[in-house]
Formats: structure tokens, C-alpha cells, sequence
């Protein structure tokens, strides 16, 4: 009894993570293999589509052809997640799939041209995540079957308990905006594997704190030194520390998974603050005077959730904010450029002025730096006992200042889900836009992206 208790409070809080909005989800997809329940696998799938109108930055192609504007349908995410819990005392997850894939890339290594084997087909799926877990002080203390006011559960792999921020942990399943604003990932597909490190880490609650800290080895780097620009470039690969801490005023949030919520849509009531870091020693390199100089990776944020109900309790209105600063030092004048699916290159033609971030939809995403960012959402009353449809405009906004941009960049961000069954089946309208940097103290104007996400998860 005591072992079925602990399973069945992990279990529940597991429902409870992926079933924002949800009435008729409960545990899912969960096959026992005993007869009691106590041992099982539960399986998660969900795919993110993605219809798209970009407008591209100045001198794209697009497959060979110059573009101002492309559209697009593909796969942001198509993945699976199983975890199996064999024992009260441990778990085992794997969660893998597939990112990025467009009409033009994000296939398998080496695809190109037409045929079986063309540009963006065929893409290689591979492991997000692969990590087991020990409960050394569990939730529910099995002699006084009473809750522990400390918890603690270890555990060892490709995990996601990377600190920094909220967002750096977010689930990719219950965003309120159609997607993470990807800084929030800061090493991505760098020194880590789709944000996932290999590393040691624990895990817990201590009273109204969740605390959360990693010991990772981070993937080699090996970026070519820069006069005075640091790049990727981290020799060995020394150790590297992570932590998260977070105070929560309301509601108590599971943390049985690492995935952090991004909208409740109604069901819980959470304010939550927090603060987090990265740290790795000699992560990046830049030359001085011909001479190599190493640098540590230091990534530090403060930020804040809300979510609540408001207003009349049938009607299921609510609010949804956060707020977030992150100071991140790669060392001198870092800067990534990126662009979410990208499908554009450079046109070597093109004479007028080019955008500094490169072709298609790219910007500067990551820097030596600082960047706030903040997004709002209001989940409108119901118009009636069973909607078929529940509505949640939000907007949201990001501030870049770059030690190697000298303007800093403004980002906004507007759209509206519009829920069928919570988050399980849901469509997101976003409109976004970036600011052209052509210089880097001359910003030429902003372009727009429209996306359309069709999302489903079981």
C-alpha cells in the first residue's frame, strides 16, 4: 500500500502537468504491467505544424530563387515521450522525435536535390531526452503517511535541468505564445543537444522552494578563434554547473518532470518567482592580438509566472503572465544568428544592403549581453456551459541589448490560441516581427512572420 500510494500521487501529478485545460484527458495513454497499477508505461505524443508566410531579409534564396517572401508548411516538432515506473523508488524516461522539417531542409545528414533521398527528407530522429531517476526523500513520507516538507529525487543522463530560467526548462507541449522565444536557450545545439545536456542532477522541494541543480559535461566545440569575437570553442569540455530556485506564493507545481508550465489555462492558481545560472569554464575562445584568449560561459536570469483564474468561477476566465531579465557573458562581442526552420541562404548577387543575421527569417538571437523579455494572456469567459472553443489572445514583447550590436533590437509578438480540447488540441495565430540590423549600429526597418500552428498531443 505504501508503494501504490507514492505511485499513484506520481501519476496523478504527471496528469496534472500535461492535462492543462483538459477534462476528458486524465492519465492518458498508460498501460499497466501488474495487475495492481503500480507498474506501468506511459507513453506521450504531439505534433506541432506549422503553416508559415516570412517575409525574408534582404538578399534570400529560396532554393536558388531570390525571395521577398516565402510560405511554408512544416514540422516544428513531431515527437514521443515514455516514461515507465517499475518501482516507487525509480523512473526511466526517453523522449525523442524530430524537429525543423521544411519542404527545403531539416532532413537527414547528406540529403539533397530530388529523389528518395531529397533536400529536407528522410530527417534522422534521435533522443531529447534518455535519463533514469532515484527518489531518495519522496513526496509522501511512507512511515507517517504524511507530505515531507523536503523532497529529493537524483538522477542521471541526457536530461533538461538545465537552470537559467523557467523558460530554459519550459514544456514544449503548453506554451501561451506559439512557441519559446529560443534565447531561452542560450546553447543551443551548441554545447548541448537540442537544449539537453549529459549530467548528474537533484531535484526537489524544500517547503514553498523548488530547487533544481545539474553537474553536466557539455558537447565539444570547436569554433575557429576571432580577433576580438568570441566564439564556441570549449577544448575538453571542462564541467558545468547549473541551478534553479524558485518560490512559489500559491499553488504548489509538480515537479515530478522537468518540463515547466506556460499556461494553465484555468485550472491552477500560481505565482511563482525564480532565479538561475550556467556556468562553464573556458567555454568559448577569441584571439588578442593574434593570441588565444578562453572565457567562461556565465548565464544568469530572475523571472516571474502568474497564472490564475479570474473573474466569475464558472465562467473560467484567466491570466497568464511572465516576465523575465537574463544577463548572459559568452565573452567579447558573442553573437549567434538564428532563425526558427530557416529556409533561406544568402544571394552572392544581391547588391544592395543585406541584413547582418543573414538570409530568410534569421536575427540576432543569442549575445554577450542582456535581454528582457515579457507576454501577457487573458483566457476569455466561456460563452457557455460546453464550448466548443475556448479563446487566449496574448502578446508578448523582448528587448535585445548586444555587447556587439550598439542599437538595441525591439521584438514583438501578437497572436491568440484558440483552444478544442486544452492543449491537447489546439491552433495557434502569432504575427511577429524582427528588426533589421544592416550595420551594427544602423537598424533598416522590421519584418513580419506569420505562423499558424496546428498542435495535437496525446
Amino acid at each position: 500500500m505504501k508503494k501504490l500510494s507514492l505511485v499513484l500521487i506520481f501519476a496523478a501529478s504527471c496528469a496534472h502537468s500535461y492535462a492543462q485545460g483538459s477534462t476528458d484527458y486524465g492519465s492518458g495513454m498508460k498501460f499497466n504491467i501488474n495487475p495492481e497499477g503500480t507498474k506501468y508505461v506511459r507513453l506521450i505524443t504531439w505534433s506541432q505544424i506549422w503553416a508559415r508566410s516570412v517575409q525574408n531579409n534582404p538578399g534570400t534564396l529560396v532554393n536558388g530563387t531570390p525571395q521577398n517572401k516565402t510560405f511554408d508548411v512544416g514540422g516544428r516538432r513531431l515527437r514521443m515521450l515514455a516514461m515507465a515506473q517499475v518501482s516507487a523508488r525509480f523512473m526511466v524516461l526517453a523522449h525523442f522525435g524530430i524537429n525543423n522539417q521544411s519542404f527545403l531542409n531539416g532532413g537527414a545528414a547528406g540529403t539533397s536535390g530530388t529523389g528518395g533521398y531529397g533536400a529536407g527528407k528522410k530527417p534522422g530522429l534521435f533522443f531529447h531526452d534518455f535519463w533514469s531517476e532515484y527518489t531518495i526523500i519522496p513526496t509522501i513520507n511512507a512511515e507517517t503517511k504524511k507530505p515531507n516538507k523536503f523532497t529529493m529525487n537524483i538522477g542521471a543522463g541526457l536530461h533538461y535541468v538545465m537552470g537559467v530560467s523557467r523558460m530554459t526548462m519550459s514544456s514544449t507541449l503548453n506554451y501561451l505564445a506559439v512557441d519559446a522565444p529560443v534565447f531561452n536557450w542560450a546553447l543551443i545545439e551548441n554545447s548541448d543537444q537540442f537544449a539537453r545536456q549529459y549530467g548528474i542532477f537533484a531535484k526537489g522541494k524544500a517547503g514553498k522552494f523548488e530547487y533544481r541543480l545539474a553537474l553536466n559535461k557539455p558537447f565539444a566545440t570547436n569554433g575557429a578563434a576571432t580577433e576580438g569575437v568570441a566564439v564556441d570553442n570549449n577544448g575538453q569540455s571542462k564541467a558545468a554547473l547549473a541551478g534553479y530556485l524558485e518560490y512559489e506564493f500559491l499553488d504548489r507545481e509538480p515537479n515530478t518532470l522537468p518540463y515547466k508550465v506556460g499556461t494553465y489555462v484555468g485550472t491552477k492558481k500560481v505565482f511563482n518567482v525564480g532565479a538561475g545560472f550556467y556556468s562553464q569554464k573556458e567555454g568559448t575562445q577569441s584571439l588578442k592580438n593574434g593570441i588565444v584568449q578562453k572565457h567562461s560561459i556565465n548565464l544568469f536570469a530572475l523571472d516571474a509566472f502568474l497564472d490564475m483564474p479570474i473573474g466569475r468561477k464558472e465562467k473560467n476566465a484567466a491570466i497568464t503572465m511572465y516576465s523575465g531579465y537574463f544577463n548572459y557573458n559568452f565573452g567579447p562581442n558573442y553573437l549567434r544568428n538564428l532563425g526558427i526552420m530557416n529556409i533561406g541562404t544568402i544571394d552572392p548577387k544581391f547588391t544592395d544592403k543585406k541584413a547582418l543575421a543573414g538570409a530568410g527569417n534569421a536575427r540576432p538571437m543569442i549575445g554577450t549581453g542582456s535581454i528582457f523579455y515579457t507576454q501577457a494572456g487573458i483566457l476569455l469567459p466561456k460563452t457557455s456551459d460546453k464550448p466548443k472553443i475556448r479563446v487566449q489572445p496574448f502578446a508578448a514583447y523582448t528587448s535585445k541589448k548586444f555587447e556587439a550590436l550598439s542599437k538595441t533590437g525591439s521584438y514583438f509578438d501578437l497572436g491568440s490560441n484558440f483552444f478544442i480540447d486544452g492543449h491537447h488540441a489546439k491552433i495557434t495565430l502569432q504575427y511577429s516581427t524582427r528588426p533589421i540590423y544592416t550595420a551594427k549600429d544602423v537598424i533598416d526597418g522590421n519584418k513580419g512572420e506569420f505562423i499558424v500552428q496546428f498542435q495535437t498531443y496525446l
